[in-house]
């Protein structure tokens, strides 16, 4: 018998309207179009480049090339303990 019918009810598929779903994505998808996203994405790139705009082409690089992943140097001088209390 599988068991997994039995789970209380838990069930991860929304019943009606998914409250999950951000409303403001598909008005979004109703008004950009391939078109208008070329023409928006050519600003960027004549404002990058005639206006030397480096936050545009920042944002023109980290949208099209993706944003680089962020690293943290970690270094440890000393030890800490733990659960200094209980020294």
């Amino acid at each position: 018998m599988d068991k997994r019918k039995q789970n209380g009810g838990h069930s991860t598929k929304a019943k009606g309207i998914d409250k999950r779903k951000n409303p403001y994505k598909d008005v979004v998808k109703e008004v950009m179009t391939t078109e208008k996203l070329g023409l928006v994405l050519n600003m960027l790139y004549n404002k990058a480049i005639d206006k030397e705009d480096t936050n545009a082409a920042k944002l023109l690089l980290e949208y099209s090339l993706g944003k680089p992943k962020e690293t943290k140097d970690i270094s440890i001088t000393e030890i800490q303990p733990l659960f200094p209390d209980e020294l």
